[in-house]
């Protein structure tokens, strides 16, 4: 089946034409600058073969209309017609509790989309922008949503449920969502399969982390903690997000610093994390190349990124009463070799010895032979995953009917 994937921003579209019976990507590309006289749309096929438009792009309609317009072209194209898009998956951040699946959209689920706004008020309403889009454009072509917090919503109480009245929680649904779960799912199923073991008898802790990064325990194929919460906020240090802190820290800044609640938001959520701390950059590569010229400042902001991974692997082998895989992924958890090196030091305890010449290869396996828990660096692929998915729905209801 021939599946159009897209993650749709609010300024820019990720896209990506998926053939999941050789599960590869035909093209992919990217929109930037949505709502823009310089949008920029980049766009490559399978050969290599690539072209950059720049245009006046001003809705997720003509951005779309662009991508398919691409996809479509002779001499940049891979389908001859839109009848060869046999269905459209797309990302969506948040499902709430009602979703803890993949699912065909309809107009009950879009409904609930609506209603799960006010939990992700920046990522929700261009994920459904995109799916009215291409409800415009293609009538006829069955359209998937995969949810970020589909492959934790199985959690336990005690994983999601916050130390604030019960009442609250069934009020206004403030618990622990978490986030990532495509690309965490992905990873842990990947692990077994590259270990030879049935993930039903494992337990894995994967670690995404890129510019936002999260953590999962993994039990017996069930995400059963995670480190991203009501938000994306919670958890590690990120590249602009503050990670776990005192809840009492922001009300004592806003006080000190006059903050509205949207400027702490900003705070947080923009001005945080590896680039507070550092003042240098959100970006690993340059936080290293700055630590090689003597800066301690992004030393300092090194050393707590990889301390708090540390802490949270420590912390889920514990819950979860032992560790068999510890898995690497993330544009940071798939290049940096130093990060995954000193994650990984002194854990010998817990059975983890890093083999240095596999990481700094990057290997699949980069865990010694001898090393009781095998640590794997496995790119992460959630398009696949989306496209998987969608095929799997549309299939079903196309044999029903």
């Amino acid at each position: 089946m021939k599946i159009l994937v897209l993650n749709c921003g609010s300024s820019s579209i990720k896209y990506q034409f998926i053939d999941t019976k050789e599960k590869i990507a035909l093209a992919k590309g990217v929109v930037e600058r949505i709502g823009m006289s310089s949008a920029v749309l980049s766009h490559s096929r399978y050969d290599g073969d690539g072209i950059k438009i720049v245009g006046e792009i001003l809705d997720h309609t003509i951005a779309i209309e662009y991508v398919l317009g691409v996809i479509l072209s002779k001499n940049h194209g891979v389908i001859d017609s839109k009848d060869d898009i046999e269905a459209v998956g797309h990302r969506v951040v948040h499902g709430g509790e009602t979703f803890s699946d993949s699912v065909l959209i309809t107009d009950e689920v879009m409904q609930v989309l609506q209603d799960n706004i006010e939990l992700a008020p920046l990522h929700n309403p261009p994920n459904i922008k995109g799916i009215q889009a291409v409800k415009r454009i293609l009538p006829n072509v069955p359209q998937c949503a995969v949810f970020d917090t589909a492959f934790h919503t199985k959690m336990p109480p005690k994983s999601f449920l916050y130390g604030i009245p019960y009442e609250l929680y069934k009020k206004h649904k403030i618990r622990k969502y978490g986030f990532h779960g495509t690309s965490h799912s992905y990873v842990a199923h990947k692990a077994a399969e590259i270990l030879g073991k049935n993930i039903n008898e494992l337990k894995i802790v994967t670690a995404h982390l890129g510019n936002g990064c999260s953590m999962s325990a993994v039990q017996d194929g069930i995400s059963v903690d995670t480190s991203m919460g009501f938000t994306p906020l919670e958890g590690l240090i990120m590249g602009t997000r503050s990670g776990d802190a005192d809840p009492s820290l922001i009300l004592y800044i806003m006080g000190k610093e006059g903050l509205s609640l949207s400027e702490a938001g900003t705070l947080l959520n923009k001005h945080s994390g590896l680039i507070g701390i550092s003042g240098v950059s959100s970006d690993m590569r340059e936080l290293i190349a700055a630590i090689k010229e003597g800066n301690k400042r992004a030393k300092y902001a090194f050393d707590i990124f990889c301390y708090r991974i540390k802490k949270y692997l420590g912390s889920y082998a514990a819950a979860m009463g032992g560790l068999d895989a510890f898995v690497f992924t993330g544009g940071i958890g798939e290049n940096s070799s130093e990060v995954r090196s000193e994650v990984c030091s002194n854990l010998e305890f817990l059975g983890i010895e890093l083999d240095e010449e596999r990481n700094n290869s990057n290997n699949e396996i980069i865990s010694k032979s001898s090393s009781k828990v095998p640590v794997l660096r496995i790119p992460t692929n959630e398009e696949l995953v989306i496209a998987l998915d969608t095929g799997r729905i549309v299939g079903a209801m196309k044999s029903v009917n």
